[in-house]
């Protein structure tokens, strides 16, 4: 029964893989989030004409190898105009690249990688597998949002800012750990000895 079980997922892999269009994923996040991806990259395609690319990679990029360079690998699926976000943990690397000047000087890279960063990076129970999931799907739906206002269009797929609240709780968390950790070994024991 594993065994068909195990078959079963790995036809859905390949068959969610072989229909993605928008998502090149090494098996960084999950099947669900892929669905998302391709939804908000569909329509972003559909309303405004422009690529958006997820592509996640096991590879560990060399510290001399241009994002550029590793995109080549993918010039016959990615089509123009687009941007893509390029994720690649094992190279602790993130980064936003577009198929030319003027489509990546009106992204915000700062504001989108920031929804990656934050969440990826978080120190939290959440498992790794969570935080890709949540993290890179922020980001590209900030991506998407960018671009589809590029060409004046709203997008109804996207996740519209709710990830604000989830940044702002991270952000709150930091700020409160902070606290404790300054009171527990600094201000405490100033108390402790003055009594």
């Amino acid at each position: 029964m594993k065994a068909k079980a195990r078959l079963a997922l790995l036809m859905l892999l390949l068959l969610n893989f072989l229909n993605a269009k928008f998502l090149f994923n090494d098996h960084l996040i999950s099947p669900k989030a892929s669905d998302y991806i391709e939804k908000m990259g569909s329509e972003l395609k559909a309303k405004a004409g422009i690529n958006a690319y997820l592509i996640t990679t096991n590879d560990e990029l060399k510290r001399g190898v241009s994002v550029y360079d590793f995109l080549k690998n993918y010039k016959d699926s990615i089509s123009k105009p687009y941007a893509a976000i390029v994720f690649a943990p094992n190279s602790k690397r993130i980064h936003i690249v577009a198929s030319n000047k003027e489509l990546e000087g009106k992204i915000d890279k700062s504001k989108v990688l920031d929804y990656a960063i934050k969440i990826i990076a978080s120190k939290d129970k959440n498992s790794l597998q969570s935080k890709y999931d949540a993290g890179l799907i922020q980001a590209y739906s900030e991506l998407a949002d960018e671009l589809a206002k590029t060409k004046g269009v709203k997008l109804k797929s996207t996740i519209k800012n709710s990830g604000l609240w989830v940044l702002k709780i991270v952000n709150g968390l930091i700020i409160l750990g902070s606290v404790i950790v300054i009171w527990i070994y600094f201000i405490a024991p100033i108390f402790r000895k003055r009594k």
